[in-house]
């Protein structure tokens, strides 16, 4: 099966052609190889992908020549992407009455090393 068809069916895209232009673009390896959209999948392979919300990484489980429902996709593949590394939460900025006019520079300056600047 063609690796555009099974990621548009497998729901990494929400249309084969941009399925087929993400492999196009150097987006999509197979098995650590540059993916064209015509490239055959076999179960077994290791497919990664990189998306606007990061990179994936999927080994193919079974084919499907169509696009189900979302729990049938899921059944095509095993999900091995790592977990994204917990957010620092950073401290509020200090607190500016409304009306207190511009910071001094000293203000200034202590606000932007508050931010990391």
């Amino acid at each position: 099966m063609r690796v555009d068809r099974w990621l548009w069916a497998a729901r990494f895209f929400k249309t084969r052609s941009l399925a087929a232009a993400a492999c196009a673009g150097g987006k999509v390896d197979v098995n650590a190889d540059g993916a064209k959209p015509a490239k055959p999948v076999r179960p077994g392979d290791l497919v990664k992908v990189t998306l606007p919300g990061g990179r994936r990484l999927a080994r193919v489980v079974a084919l499907s020549q169509r696009r189900g429902p979302a729990g049938e996709a899921r059944a095509l593949y095993e999900d091995l992407t790592p977990p994204a590394p917990p957010h620092l939460r950073r401290a509020p900025p200090p607190y500016r009455p409304p009306g207190a006019g511009r910071p001094t520079k000293r203000e200034r300056r202590q606000i932007e090393r508050l931010r990391g600047w």
